[in-house]
């Protein structure tokens, strides 16, 4: 008997949050949520990737989506324990392209630090690790970022934590990246591997989270359309390239913003193309 894939039910969800104030929830509403997160579609990818290991799981769902890999720099990925920092500009199609190409070349041993929202993806659990990016950092969920940075498996994160934004002179980019990467890489003696990929959304999508911001709404509404968007990649190319280690012992200890804002750079620099909508 087969392993039963995970199922995205938008109106099982609603019913058992909302309780008794699901019935004051018109059934457009409902259905819109269901169209918007494309969910049959999304359902098709997850039992593809039902039974697998992760990484053959994420490699099942860009086959899936018929989505091709096209990687430049590969010889700079040596035998030893790394840090692999990229760019986040769709966020969640290009952590399934990392899983597939790094988890693939170093024989599946890697881990992925990830926010909660990703952490639901149950087959893709293997591999990940759950950071809180809206609330406080449970003390187990820390332990295990430790273990893994003390291990020999690959530690892959996107230090600005969530996807890229549309910037004020309209480019696409990364929001500050955080420091912790440059502390971990330097405590745990791990040379960072930089990554970028050339990719993008919509502008759509990047409009909305502009319009959104200057309303005053904290809270990142749209996230709810980044499964559209993932899909909107179907049959694409994601031309990816990865850059020489940087040694840890480059960086300075003592300026971890300051030298995380240069990594920020040198990611960028290897941009084959400019970064506008």
């Amino acid at each position: 008997m087969g392993i039963e894939p995970m199922k995205i039910d938008v109106d099982k969800v609603l019913r058992e949050r909302l309780s008794k104030r699901y019935k004051y929830i018109p059934r457009f509403v409902v259905r819109w949520l269901e169209r918007t997160i494309c969910q049959d579609r999304l359902n098709a990818i997850l039992e593809k990737m039902a039974g697998k290991n992760s990484v053959d799981a994420a490699t099942a769902a860009l086959d899936e989506m018929g989505i091709t890999l096209e990687a430049t720099g590969l010889e700079n990925l040596p035998q030893g324990r790394f840090m692999f920092v990229s760019n986040h500009p769709l966020g969640g199609l290009d952590g399934l392209a990392l899983i597939s190409l790094i988890g693939n070349h170093y024989n599946r041993q890697i881990k992925f630090l990830v926010n909660d929202l990703l952490w639901a993806v149950e087959p893709l659990r293997g591999v990940f690790l759950p950071v809180n990016k809206y609330g406080r950092q449970s003390r187990e969920a820390a332990t295990d970022i430790e273990a893994a940075l003390k291990s020999d498996n690959q530690f892959i994160t996107f230090p600005a934590g969530l996807c890229s934004r549309m910037q004020p002179d309209g480019t696409i980019a990364d929001l500050t990246w955080q420091k912790a990467p440059v502390v971990q890489a330097v405590n745990y003696q791990r040379d960072i591997v930089p990554i970028f990929f050339d990719a993008r959304n919509s502008r759509f999508f990047y409009r909305f989270a502009k319009w959104r911001k200057k309303l005053g709404i904290k809270f990142n509404i749209e996230l709810i359309f980044l499964p559209k968007e993932m899909i909107k990649q179907s049959g694409s190319t994601l031309k990816i390239v990865i850059g020489q280690p940087i040694p840890y012992t480059d960086l300075e200890a003592s300026k971890p913003k300051q030298e995380a804002a240069r990594l920020r750079d040198i990611v960028y620099s290897m941009a084959p193309s400019p970064s506008k909508p």
